[in-house]
């Protein structure tokens, strides 16, 4: 059995793939004793030969990550996703480092998923979260080359939006707007344009505009967000959910209730 895996790994290596199924073990070598065929898999896991980052789905640690006994997720996240037969995309933090945000480099991955919730992978040091967006094949996206295929990563106008939406999950507004700051220049304002009609919560695009505005001084992009917010109805909002609301500013044309100091990070 242990050679039928290892010749199941030899063949996907050799395809360029560094994963593999149990669906594709038992169709392959039409197993009939599960134990041993488990067995097997597990005397390769706890020598750090593969690592199961999902039931049946599993990586393979080729020499040069076996100090890591990971493989990085770009490696290996759309044909998990494919495996799961779920729409995905790489996005926040693990989004802005792609575009160019080089210092945000996160020490935990992203993904973006539809319902039903997953639980967060957690193996050999390597966290990957899912965050359930309700929307997600409205989100636009691109495809990243990698060594083993390609990856779905949020544009950069997507991921500023997604950011704003999800600070809390990321380390809050101060955060968030110096990584904003940071994507301006990848973003661009005929992209932003198209892309706002998917997003359903008009309080995202207030905060996002106010950002733009006020500390990134992005005046094309923010103008274009104004533009689109014009004549639709907004309520007045807090920048900061959790802060206090009494006795601050409210910024009139953003209708955003100025409760919180945001400070880029250089």
């Amino acid at each position: 059995m242990k050679n039928y895996i290892e010749d199941l790994m030899n063949e996907v290596q050799a395809d360029g793939k560094l994963y593999f199924t149990l669906k594709q073990m038992r169709e392959k070598f039409n197993v009939k004793y599960e134990s041993a065929l488990k067995f097997s898999i597990n005397r390769l896991i706890n020598k750090s030969k593969i690592v199961s980052v999902h039931k049946g789905f599993y990586v393979i640690i080729p020499p040069e990550y076996s100090r890591q006994k990971i493989l990085p997720p770009e490696l290996f996240i759309d044909a998990l996703f494919n495996f799961l037969k779920r729409p995905y995309y790489v996005g926040l933090l693990s989004a802005a480092f792609y575009h160019g945000a080089s210092h945000q480099q996160p020490q935990e991955y992203f993904i973006l998923i539809d319902k039903p919730a997953m639980r967060s992978t957690k193996v050999k040091g390597l966290k990957i979260n899912y965050v359930v967006k309700s929307n997600i094949k409205t989100s636009v996206t691109e495809n990243k080359k990698t060594s083993t295929g390609y990856l779905k990563i949020s544009t950069p106008e997507q991921t500023a939006i997604d950011l704003v939406h999800f600070q809390k999950r990321v380390g809050g507004m101060n955060r968030v707007s110096t990584i904003i700051d940071e994507l301006a220049e990848s973003m661009k304002a005929e992209e932003l344009k198209k892309i706002l009609p998917n997003c359903k919560l008009n309080a995202v695009l207030q905060r996002f505009g106010y950002i733009l505005d006020k500390i990134v001084n992005g005046n094309d992009l923010s103008d274009v967000i104004y533009n689109y917010l014009t004549g639709k109805k907004i309520y007045v909002i807090p920048l900061k959910t959790n802060k206090n609301k009494k006795g601050v500013t409210i910024n009139r044309k953003w209708k955003v209730i100025e409760n919180a100091e945001i400070e880029i990070d250089f």
